[in-house]
């Protein structure tokens, strides 16, 4: 089956309450794009032309609803100080915190995005990007937000502990991830992308409630204001369990919520899809990593049951960041099915569809 439109003619019929060929559909290829292009993701680390280019790649072959300038969790506080481990061919992931004195703390400053780290490798490849996409495709560029960053630059395990001990130095922490944050959020909307928001150390399954509206709601809402005042809407995913954070993110403002499939999607379009379009959440890891073909087009056609009649919107997508080595005849089953269902959706037809 072939889109009968592009997907930015399929977001303005679906928001106008027109006919449209299919629910949006987003797999999050994330890296795995590399697989795509036929490139290592170490590549992109230093080449912004590839990074857009692999991504272009991606949407083409799988013609997904969404492209977004994203590597890894930690460009931001690389560009504040952090050390980065870059494997060959697989993501970068955290090597040291930016601070190994908080003595240091008030030596931490703000990210510049057009000189620090690999900041304006990114923003480069957003330029790219548009260029390229901006026509049919929303393009979007991400953004780990204040509070996660903060997690980085202390250190995961010690911050834990500093909410006890030492709760000014994380107030510092992300008062400076906020700013940076803001700075990259400008830059990208200057290209002409949309910021989105990644927030994965707000789970309620690593912090607790308390702990995030004390230290993580303040920063990121600020982020949000900051956005949305620019006249962008704000779409913010968060790994794990939300669902005692569900009320707090909605009243930020967001416009779209990206939920992990380990949460209950019928019971967050209860709760909070009168307020916020729902993303989610097909499993990334057992379904669209590990499963069959047959197991991802069951598992979209259930999330779809459960989410499609959100009253702001719902968008087929995975729970989380794909795995690099996903099947690519997962990530087209998605697709394929998202295109078997169609729009306006027939309830009956998606109980056929499982039998």
């Amino acid at each position: 089956m072939k889109d009968r439109m592009t997907p930015l003619e399929r977001a303005k019929a679906i928001a106008r309450g027109e006919m449209a060929d299919r629910l949006p559909c987003n797999p999050n290829v994330a890296n795995g794009v590399a697989r795509v292009y036929g490139c290592k993701i170490s590549e992109f680390n230093s080449n912004a032309r590839l990074i857009a280019a692999a991504q272009v790649a991606s949407y083409r072959r799988f013609g997904y609803d969404g492209v977004r300038i994203f590597t890894d969790l930690f460009p931001w506080a690389e560009a504040m100080g952090a050390k980065i481990n870059f494997p060959v061919d697989n993501t970068a992931d955290l090597a040291a915190p930016a601070l190994g004195d908080l003595s240091d703390i008030n030596r931490l400053e703000a990210a510049d995005p057009y000189k620090d780290g690999r900041l304006p490798v990114h923003i480069e490849a957003m330029k790219y990007l548009i260029e390229e996409l901006g026509d049919e495709v929303p393009c979007a560029g991400g953004i780990v937000g204040p509070f996660t960053n903060a997690f980085f630059l202390l250190g995961i395990e010690r911050m834990s502990k500093l909410f006890f001990t030492n709760p000014e130095v994380i107030h510092r922490a992300c008062e400076v991830s906020l700013e940076t944050c803001i700075r990259y959020a400008q830059a990208i909307i200057d290209v002409g992308l949309t910021p989105t928001i990644s927030e994965p150390m707000s789970s309620c399954t690593i912090v607790g409630p308390r702990h995030f509206r004390e230290f993580g709601e303040p920063y990121i809402k600020k982020l949000v204001h900051y956005i949305t005042n620019q006249g962008n809407p704000v779409t913010m995913h968060i790994c794990g369990k939300t669902e005692k954070i569900w009320e707090d993110i909605v009243a930020m403002g967001i416009a779209g919520f990206s939920v992990d499939n380990v949460v209950d999607l019928q019971k967050c379009k209860e709760q909070v899809g009168d307020r916020v379009k729902i993303l989610g959440h097909v499993d990334p890891s057992a379904v669209m990593y590990a499963g069959t073909p047959a197991d991802v087009r069951a598992a979209v056609i259930k999330c779809v049951q459960q989410a499609w009649d959100s009253p702001k919107g719902y968008v087929i997508m995975s729970g989380c960041s794909l795995p690099v080595e996903t099947p690519f005849t997962n990530i087209e089953a998605m697709m394929e099915t998202a295109r078997e269902i169609g729009y306006p959706i027939d309830p009956e037809k998606l109980d056929k569809m499982l039998r």
